[in-house]
């Protein structure tokens, strides 16, 4: 245990605080914390499911509703991957949002040779009815443009078709949209088919289990049958514990294809799909970087550079004292060169702090003894738990070490704990951080927020920030990264 305050201190590693339990055994399936999990899941997605399928069915009418409804079947999509992730573990990253897509209609009378070229290249197009021409979607003028020219087509004139059409189009045709329509509509039957397993298995198992005991209070029947003695009752007894240890691994098998799903139906599938959705952590990531440097590039103006040219400034006077053709002031000059000699310590200093903002030195021991360091320095008790077998990348590493360093000083600063854990676990490709505290809880990742920065940076390298923070505590946020990026 690692303490604040000066005490004697140990690291203490274990590997069991953060890892996955081990395997129960049959028996103990339903008092398994996933279980519950599992059941909590059925419980509150299936309320989930009613309310998707009653906002998608009367949108199905027409294109203008499924354009209209595309956000919020996308919400909803959202709202089932963070009940899985909440409840299960289970992340998957979220698909591109709908958006709308550019199209242009093009006047010439070859309107089904360029349709066909434009649908060969991976364009949607529509041949207009009574004139001649085309309407291209999701491929730019200069495309279209190079593809007439290939087919020899003369086109007659082009222009884009009004902002209105393009958002109805790329909102009608989004397939993300429309997999999260296919999603709920096989989720509302199998939420079903869960729900009727947790009733018939629990409740059934748990009434059976005790039926002894509605006997002996004049509940005599049960399926139809009339139960006549005790001894009768007493043997429905394995009849119940058998449904409470199948219902679990029954319900378990639900869930799964229910995870399922959610891979193939509510995440990005299409190369585009993902490559727009790693354009967005990169955008992210570049951000994150420009705000670095011009933090790097605001303190060593503010602070080294400017003390540097106060301590050129004093070497100067120094210098033009002693060279002057008069008396030399030697008093002024030895205060003078004292000036630039602090002023020049402060600036190291400034320099040092700076370094080691962007790069600790005290990681260069491993990552184990920089956590080590951030809890000796912590303002209140800290816990210290790692695990850390083989070293992840050096930038790992690095968002590591802050993430903890950030956490850390939010607790000390908004929880009003008394103590907290630090826990860093490292398995094969997956480093873990969870700060938990017992502070008065409440903490949300809310927008220009420290956690929502912290979350922003993480995902950035394809990692995630988990926050459960009920009101009165205790606070668990864990951070989860790959082990190189």
């Amino acid at each position: 245990m690692t303490i604040a305050d000066g005490r004697p201190a140990a690291t203490m590693n274990d590997n069991q605080n953060m890892t996955e339990p081990p395997a129960s055994p049959a028996w103990g399936a339903p008092f398994a914390k996933r279980s519950w999990a599992e059941l909590r899941y059925a419980l509150v997605t299936l309320p989930l499911a009613i309310a998707a399928v009653a906002f998608i069915v009367p949108m199905l009418y027409n294109g203008i509703l499924w354009a209209a409804s595309a956000d919020g079947v996308w919400k909803l999509g959202a709202a089932s991957r963070f009940l899985a992730r909440k409840l299960l573990g289970e992340d998957v990253p979220a698909p591109p949002r709908p958006r709308s897509v550019a199209s242009y209609k093009v006047r010439t009378k070859d309107g089904a040779r360029l349709a066909k070229a434009a649908q060969e290249a991976g364009g949607k197009t529509r041949v207009w009815e009574g004139q001649p021409g085309v309407t291209v979607r999701r491929l730019p003028p200069a495309r279209i443009a190079e593809l007439a020219a290939a087919a020899g087509i003369t086109i007659d004139g082009m222009q884009p078709s009004s902002a209105f059409l393009s958002w109805t189009g790329g909102r009608t045709t989004d397939p993300v949209t429309w997999r999260a329509r296919a999603y709920f509509g096989l989720k509302l039957p199998l939420a079903v088919v869960g729900l009727v397993v947790a009733a018939v298995c629990w409740l059934g198992g748990l009434y059976y289990l005790t039926f002894p005991a509605w006997w002996s209070l004049g509940l005599h029947n049960t399926l139809g049958f009339h139960i006549t003695t005790i001894g009768v009752a007493f043997s429905l007894c394995p009849v119940g514990a058998a449904l409470l240890v199948t219902g679990p691994w029954l319900l378990h098998g639900v869930t799964n294809v229910d995870c399922w799903l959610i891979r193939g139906l509510l995440g990005p599938s299409s190369p585009a799909e993902r490559i727009r959705a790693l354009e967005e952590s990169r955008a992210i990531a570049v951000d994150d970087a420009a705000a670095r440097l011009r933090g790097i590039e605001r303190d060593l103006h503010d602070g080294a550079q400017a003390q540097l040219v106060a301590l050129s400034m004093k070497l100067g006077l120094a210098r033009d004292k002693l060279t002057g053709d008069g008396q030399v002031d030697l008093g002024r000059v030895t205060g003078l060169v004292e000036d630039a000699h602090r002023g020049l310590l402060e600036a190291i200093i400034d320099l040092r702090t700076l370094a080691r903002g962007i790069h600790p030195p005290v990681l260069d021991q491993g990552l184990a003894d920089a956590l080590g360091t951030l809890a000796t320095r912590s303002a209140i008790p800290v816990e210290l738990v790692t695990n850390i077998p083989e070293r992840p990348s050096d930038a790992i590493e690095t968002m590591a070490y802050f993430s903890a360093a950030e956490l850390l000083t939010n607790v000390a600063k908004h929880s009003g704990a008394r103590h907290a854990t630090l826990e860093a676990v490292h398995v094969p490709g997956l480093l873990r951080i969870r700060v938990t505290d017992d502070g008065l809880g409440g903490a949300r990742a809310v927008p220009g927020g420290g956690l929502c920065g912290l979350a922003d940076r993480v995902r950035a390298v394809d990692g995630r920030v988990d926050i459960e923070s009920p009101r009165g505590g205790p606070t668990t946020v864990t951070v989860e990264l790959p082990s190189r990026a």
